[in-house]
């Protein structure tokens, strides 16, 4: 019997919806592998988290943080099906923590990867592919190499890839999923914006100051 760490009961559940017994049962019958325990979990009717995804979310909340010494200021839209589940502190909650989780990663652009430009991307990958260091390898070699760099930069950019800041053994996108799971409903980050006092007009003081050097 393969020895199962609660860490992977809570990962298989995130990814499911499935309950805690039959996340540890799947997990033991597939020696920790999760592609096996997510199949089993499907072949019993257990795996609810796709079915749920599919569902609209048309309901929720905005939710405003402002990190301390008000500097940094967070609005966040969570959505979720009903309107009842948008007035639980379940939601609420979810909607704090990644209001705060936003607060604390600067380089974090787009909900998911799906949400960046198709543009931006090729653009990276160009940049990727014209690196120094990559020029005496192999091309086949190369490609590899340079989509393995491009999926990195585009995670670190991307909110539901982070790790949760306080439990960073998940991440937010897990910690999404747990809480649809909590509340029996497809649970979504939407868009967020993040201001930080002065920002802009950094940058601009910075590029007048280099026009004027």
């Amino acid at each position: 019997m393969a020895d199962i760490t609660t860490q992977q009961i809570q990962e298989l559940r995130a990814r499911t919806g499935a309950g805690i017994k039959d996340c540890k049962a799947a997990l033991v019958d597939s020696s920790g592998d999760f592609t096996k325990a997510t199949e089993y979990l499907r072949q019993k009717g257990l795996a609810s988290a796709v079915k749920k995804a599919s569902r609209a979310a048309t309901e929720g909340i905005v939710h405003s943080y402002i990190h301390f010494g008000s500097r940094i200021g967070v609005l966040v839209e969570v959505n979720c099906e009903t309107d009842f589940v948008a007035r639980r502190d379940e939601l609420k909650e979810l909607a704090d923590n990644v209001a705060k989780q936003i607060a604390a990663c600067p380089n974090v652009e787009y909900v998911s990867v799906a949400d960046i430009p198709a543009a931006f991307v090729e653009s990276e990958k160009q940049i990727e592919a014209g690196k120094e260091d990559l020029a005496s390898k192999p091309e086949a070699i190369r490609d590899k190499i340079v989509l393995g760099r491009i999926e990195k930069r585009l995670k670190e950019l991307c909110l539901l890839d982070q790790p949760f800041i306080k439990d960073q053994s998940i991440t937010v996108d897990e910690l999404v999923k747990l809480t649809g799971t909590k509340l029996s409903e497809n649970v979504k980050v939407r868009r967020f914006v993040r201001f930080v006092v002065g920002e802009e007009l950094a940058s601009e003081k910075k590029e007048n100051d280099e026009a004027s050097a």
